[in-house]
């Protein structure tokens, strides 16, 4: 990263200035609740609200998120004319963005408003806007843009200045240590009030550096013979050059060997910054905790006497220079000055994921907004998947209106499930809760005839039943006739009453002339009239219910092939019907290292991970079989095309495939190697960021999504007669 940064550096050009600036602003107490806490909505699950939102406030209280932190980059040339500097600005944004991206950082040109904004936000703080600016309609009133972001009196005193009733300073980095961490300005930024830093950086053409470098090598080298000279005319011929003679020939050769064989370029650089309080008081102690940061890393920090004015036209991104302090750099040492520490992840409108384990800022990413939202969650058993599934379900059950479906091969979602007012249906052979196979609606499918889509899905599962690969086109056409009878009379009735059945299905097939019809119906029979039949009933729980969990735990081996099919149809079609109707629909997989186990299963999803984006959904697989579902080639390519993963502990076979796949760093690595539960790291549109997240222990939403079992939440069954005392 230090290294695409100095070639973004390098990348300035010289006849042009540039300036860096880090914006820390506040936001609004209410706008940030309003933005960050979840409303109510009277729907019976508001005290699950009040402990999501007290959990919110808690960690929002032990961050800076309530200090938003910009970076601009200022560009500042000197051309002809207008048309020329359009241009020129043009193609220099391009190679910004361009240079940001190898960052994985995202750039985008500021229009007029929010660079008016910018400065709005800083000389007027937190003092809402009378009225929405408009620059025509000013304009046509005579008045200047000057009266909607300037302040009521601004005073300079030597050492400081005045804004309205907020008070403000100016400092510069007046002397540089030899070392540098790249931490030093982040470090003076993290002070969580309301500050604006500025990196002048004025390049220096390469050839006038060259040039520059060899006359002061020049006049070294002729004091030094100057120097040897006169010792030789003393008779004190073994005289050692002073040391600083010594020195400065030695900076000075390696800074010529940087300009003409390192790829570095000199710079002059200049460091101001100016924050503000609300009391002289306040000022004068943060002033101090500036000045100690830098001192901490042997820098010094100064008050521009007599300069507040001249400092504060500096510091603002204006694009001028009214502070004569500069320091010849190269572009390494520039570098240093790195405006960034870690990578955040802030997303207005999104999801609470923890808290970044660098910065401690709290991760709130919208899933919807990236270019697909489909998501793994990895990890050993115990390292906090299904926690933290269950927290994001929670979030988008209590926040949204978002329809939620849960495939569930371990029981474990049944009880929030059933918390959050959705409906949980156990799906075995001995269970009496049924889902119609052959259940349909007008909104069946995906923009075509609801039966042609229903027929494709008959094929499908005789397919498993036989054999892929193993239904002859005889055996097709009759299971289509056989389709389009059983349906005439449900689709002539406008789609009301009750659906067919598999068994009307059988009883048909049954009454075609050709022998294979009956063979049909005899490899079918085990699941339409034998023991495995639950699908061959009409479905008596609510499929329509926003919130579903498909229970799969107790499907045998022999149904599970046919309950998968069933089930999947239904979870597909549900996509598409809230699709239809504008809808997001959420789609979680627990266990996911399964479903790669049956082949009609592995190619749905596939399928679904590349179209459900169309259909306006999201699907999330959780599993701990990592190595396992690392074999299919299948889930490697999911793997690598989905924006949004989760990785929790790791075991050390894992860590090594998920580093090659996912190119991740090894010291990105140490975020999921021997880590606490709930701790590792996410990794969001190619940005890797290490998490860590805990939810309060004495709140009924941690008994509901704990999967402990010494904390969660137990099935209680009536007591028989018998077993009494």
């Amino acid at each position: 990263m230090f290294l695409d940064y100095s070639e973004l550096l390098n990348a300035l050009d010289s006849g042009a200035g540039a300036k860096i600036t880090i914006h820390n602003r506040k936001v609004n107490k209410e706008e940030f609740e309003k933005a960050l806490l979840l409303p109510k909505k009277e729907d019976g699950l508001d005290s699950f609200r009040d402990e999501y939102n007290e959990m919110l406030l808690s960690k929002a209280t032990e961050t800076n998120n309530r200090v938003i932190q910009d970076r601009y980059i200022t560009i500042t040339a000197a051309k002809r004319n207008i048309d020329e500097a359009r241009a020129y600005f043009t193609r220099i944004g391009t190679d910004l963005v361009t240079h940001l991206s190898q960052l994985s950082s995202v750039g985008k040109s500021l229009d007029l408003q929010q660079r008016l904004q910018l400065l709005r936000d800083f000389f007027k703080g937190e003092e809402p806007e009378a009225f929405p600016f408009d620059l025509k309609e000013q304009m046509k009133l005579g008045h200047s843009f000057k009266d909607w972001l300037c302040p009521d009196s601004m005073e300079f005193q030597p050492d400081c200045f005045r804004i309205d009733h907020r008070w403000g300073r100016v400092l510069y980095l007046r002397s540089y240590a030899s070392y540098i961490k790249d931490s030093m300005i982040c470090e003076l930024c993290d002070l969580g009030k309301s500050l604006m830093l500025s990196i002048d950086i004025l390049p220096v053409p390469t050839d006038e550096a060259v040039r520059e470098i060899q006359n002061k090598l020049l006049g070294v080298d002729t004091n030094a013979a100057n120097w040897q000279r006169k010792q030789n005319a003393n008779q004190n011929f073994s005289a050692v050059l002073p040391y600083d003679i010594e020195q400065q020939r030695k900076e000075t050769k390696e800074m010529l060997e940087d300009l003409t064989n390192r790829d570095q370029r000199m710079m002059f650089g200049l460091v101001t910054l100016v924050h503000l309080a609300d009391s002289k008081e306040q000022l004068d102690s943060d002033t101090e905790t500036i000045l100690t940061t830098a001192r901490k890393h042997l820098c010094q920090m100064s008050t521009l006497r007599w300069q507040q004015k001249d400092g504060l036209d500096t510091v603002l991104p204006y694009g001028l220079r009214k502070i004569e302090a500069v320091r010849t750099l190269t572009t390494e040492s520039t570098a240093v000055l790195i405006p960034f520490r870690t990578q955040e992840i802030l997303q207005s409108g999104g999801i609470y994921y923890g808290q970044n384990a660098v910065s401690g800022n709290m991760i709130i990413a919208d899933r919807r907004k990236l270019l697909n939202g489909n998501s793994f969650r990895l990890g050993i058993s115990g390292s906090g998947k299904s926690f933290s599934a269950k927290e994001e379900i929670v979030n988008i059950a209590l926040s949204t209106n978002d329809d939620i479906l849960i495939l569930d091969p371990e029981s474990e979602f049944r009880f929030l499930v059933k918390a959050l007012g959705g409906e949980t249906i156990p799906i075995s052979a001995a269970s009496n809760t049924h889902i119609n196979a052959l259940d349909m609606d007008r909104a069946y499918g995906d923009e075509r005839n609801p039966l042609i889509e229903k027929s494709e899905f008959i094929l499908s599962l005789f397919e498993q039943l036989i054999g892929a690969g193993n239904v002859s086109a005889k055996e097709k056409s009759i299971l289509d006739r056989c389709t389009y009878n059983i349906y005439r009379e449900y689709m002539a009735r406008g789609y009301t009453g009750q659906p067919p059945t598999l068994l009307d299905l059988y009883r048909s097939l049954l009454k075609q002339p050709e022998p294979e019809a009956g063979e049909l119906a005899l490899s079918a029979e085990l699941f339409i009239t034998g023991s495995l039949n639950t699908f061959a009933h009409q479905t008596n729980v609510d499929t329509k219910a926003r919130i579903i969990s498909y229970d799969i735990r107790e499907l045998g081996e022999q149904l599970m092939p046919i309950g998968m099919l069933v089930t999947l149809d239904a979870i597909f079609n549900r996509v598409i019907q809230n699709w239809k109707k504008g809808k997001t629909t959420w789609v979680f997989a627990d266990e996911f290292y399964l479903l790669f186990r049956y082949e009609y299963s592995a190619e749905f999803f596939y399928r679904l991970w590349k179209r459900i984006r169309k259909y306006n959904g999201l699907v999330t697989g959780l599993t701990q079989n990592v190595e396992e579902l690392l074999r299919s080639d299948t889930a490697r390519l999911m793997l690598a095309n989905s924006e949004f993963l989760v990785l929790l502990n790791q075991s050390a076979t894992d860590r090594e495939e998920l580093a090659k796949l996912l190119n991740i760093s090894e010291t990105q690595l140490g975020y999921i190697t021997n880590v606490s539960a709930g701790c590792g790291l996410i990794r969001c549109a190619g940005n890797i960021v290490p998490f860590e997240n805990s939810f309060p222990q004495n709140t009924k939403l941690y008994r509901l999504m704990t999967t402990k079992p010494d904390e969660a939440l137990r099935e209680t069954y009536p007591m028989k007669q018998s077993d009494s005392c």
